[in-house]
């Protein structure tokens, strides 16, 4: 697995990117030789911040944790990212490196180790709802999303000759677009 770390207006000491290496280079063994791992650090409001980012075989894995120590969000990164793996484990299988889920055991995990819940099945679509996705500017696309009190809203873009577009709000209170390619 490759590393790459990036600090946010802070410098963060080697030992920290040596101790992130070691804990995220565990989750080695779900992936391919291609994978690569994104760390990024950052300090908000006197909490540590950890964003970790995998991309392996054009699947990405993304968790952000943040405490009030940068060894307690690193470990709290690697646990988000294997309970997601447990979770969606039947659906992962394809993707990631073939006996990925079969462990040895290590006296260190069992100690620490939680169990989750159950590993989930097939993903249930419990509503189905269809509306006619009009064209419009960015501007009214946020403007009728904020009307409805959603935090997305579909639409055609008029900026982009009327391609699919979604509008979103994120978690900073800024907005995003999703756009179409084409």
């Amino acid at each position: 697995m490759k590393f790459v770390f990036t600090d946010k207006k802070v410098n963060i000491p080697n030992y920290i990117h040596n101790y992130a290496e070691k804990k995220v280079g565990k989750l080695d063994r779900y992936f391919k030789e291609d994978a690569t791992a994104a760390i990024t650090f950052s300090i908000e409001k006197d909490r540590n911040q950890v964003e970790v980012t995998i991309r392996s075989s054009g699947t990405i894995f993304r968790v952000s944790e943040s405490s009030s120590d940068m060894r307690a969000s690193i470990d709290a990164a690697v646990a988000s990212l294997e309970r997601q793996f447990r979770k969606n484990k039947s659906r992962l299988e394809k993707r990631l490196r073939q006996g990925a889920f079969e462990r040895t055991i290590d006296e260190a995990e069992v100690a620490s180790f939680v169990p989750d819940g159950p590993e989930e099945g097939e993903y249930r679509i419990v509503r189905t709802k269809t509306f006619p996705i009009k064209p419009m500017t960015q501007e009214e696309a946020i403007l009728q999303m904020n009307l409805l009190g959603h935090s997305f809203f579909a639409f055609r873009n008029e900026d982009a000759d009327g391609s699919f577009a979604v509008v979103y709000r994120r978690n900073d209170g800024d907005y995003g677009i999703i756009e179409d390619e084409t």
